[in-house]
């Protein structure tokens, strides 16, 4: 398969199915966006798995099949996946850490079963070990640096909680709830039934704003590694949507089980457009 047509493939995923991401990946240098594309077409591959199977074990034999792809265990199979084909080039040509794509896997693989997550601080992890970990690896093809991996871990949280937060309808009726966790949920007087009801009750509310203020403690400690200073910018900058799409969740008007959490498709070029160049 021809590598620039794989990479054309991801573009073209990423494009139509993580709006976000694509355009905060136009604001990278041309030289680096078609890396930024594989990679978050991956990302989308491995995310979307859940969504796509009956049983548990056939997600499995997926994930694994990314992992023996990306370790050169399924090299005629893998150069037959445009987006397989673009990521291994990726990884070998910006030297990206092979841990962090374990682990990106590895966390998906909790998708894939009816577990509801137990407790924040294992939700913490899933979000470091699946959002942060893949900014990460998206600074790695910019340009490492501390700060930026300290940027990843906050912008992360924020950007992973928030878009877990706008997918609780859709997620409650495939019957898992990813946030609010059974401890928070505990904390405002709900359950997991009541999670999962279709009602919004007042304490489930309650347990969705504590959640929302979670995201934006983590939004604050990201803001200062967002500036133009910051060669890593592009891959920080889809957690400048994060105040705008909690501001959705806080109209009074919002049902988290029906509410469509989106932002204006004008509004969302300029909100990355300003946090890009402003700053």
């Amino acid at each position: 398969m021809d590598l620039a047509a794989s990479y054309e493939s991801c573009r073209a995923l990423v494009r139509a199915e993580d709006r976000d991401r694509y355009l905060a990946a136009l604001f990278a240098p041309a030289a680096k966006r078609h890396h930024l594309f594989a990679l978050y077409a991956f990302n989308l591959e491995i995310a979307h798995i859940a969504e796509r199977v009956r049983e548990p074990a056939m997600g499995e034999i997926r994930l694994q099949w990314w992992r023996d792809a990306i370790e050169g265990k399924a090299a005629g199979d893998a150069a037959g996946n445009p987006v397989a084909h673009a990521l291994i080039d990726t990884i070998e040509h910006c030297g990206l850490s092979m841990p962090l794509f374990t682990t990106l896997i590895d966390a998906h693989a909790f998708d894939l079963y009816s577990d509801p997550m137990a407790s924040m601080q294992q939700l913490e992890t899933y979000l470091d070990e699946s959002s942060v970990a893949l900014m990460r690896l998206a600074t790695q093809i910019l340009g490492d640096s501390g700060d930026s991996q300290m940027g990843a871990s906050f912008a992360g949280r924020a950007f992973g909680l928030t878009n877990l937060l706008r997918g609780f309808g859709p997620h409650a009726a495939r019957g898992k709830i990813f946030a609010p966790p059974l401890d928070v949920l505990a904390r405002n007087g709900a359950d997991y039934a009541a999670a999962l009801s279709g009602e919004a009750t007042d304490n489930l509310k309650a347990a969705l704003r504590e959640m929302r203020e979670r995201a934006r403690a983590d939004w604050l400690l990201a803001e200062p590694s967002l500036t133009k200073a910051n060669p890593a910018l592009p891959a920080l900058l889809p957690a400048a949507l994060v105040p705008e799409y909690l501001k959705a969740m806080e109209q009074p008007a919002y049902d988290p089980f029906r509410t469509r959490v989106e932002v204006a498709p004008w509004k969302k070029p300029w909100i990355l457009w300003r946090g890009a160049k402003q700053r």
